[in-house]
């Protein structure tokens, strides 16, 4: 069992994002107002709350959404994790369908720190039942269903 720490959104890409007090996501769209919502399979990004513990100890002065993440959960390693986990966050059901992702244009933090973790750390999933997720919510791995 892991616990959301943190819940970002931004409408634009390519940016941090900012701590919200909540989020709605949408089924097969993602979070309502942020700027990865679609019907595309990088809906939602999540982030390990260890891993920028890590990070921090290496002296970056990073915030939650600083990596462009939109959750940050405490409780799991997110990258070791195989794809089409399905996590129970809230009422909302998310799976994993991508691990890391290319860095096209190093991000402010790279640039800074020579390093960042999002592109190999960070996890994305697409909504397969929408709700609302808060920081302080339970984040469980749940079994498919037979269809």
């Amino acid at each position: 069992m892991g616990t959301v720490k943190a819940v970002c959104t931004s409408t634009v890409k390519g940016i941090q994002k900012s701590e919200q007090d909540f989020i709605e996501l949408l089924a097969d769209q993602g979070i309502e107002g942020d700027a990865h919502a679609g019907p595309w399979h990088r809906q939602v990004s999540l982030l390990s709350h260890e891993r920028i513990e890590e990070f921090k100890a290496r002296g970056a002065s990073v915030g939650n959404g600083a990596f462009g993440e939109n959750i940050v959960v405490e409780g799991f390693d997110l990258k070791s994790l195989p794809l089409g986990t399905r996590f129970r966050a809230g009422n909302a059901l998310l799976e994993l369908t991508q691990i890391g992702k290319e860095c096209h244009a190093h991000c402010a933090i790279y640039h800074k720190m020579g390093d960042c973790i999002m592109p190999r750390e960070g996890v994305f999933c697409r909504v397969l039942e929408g709700g609302r997720i808060a920081a302080g919510d339970a984040v469980s791995i749940v079994e498919p269903t037979a269809a």
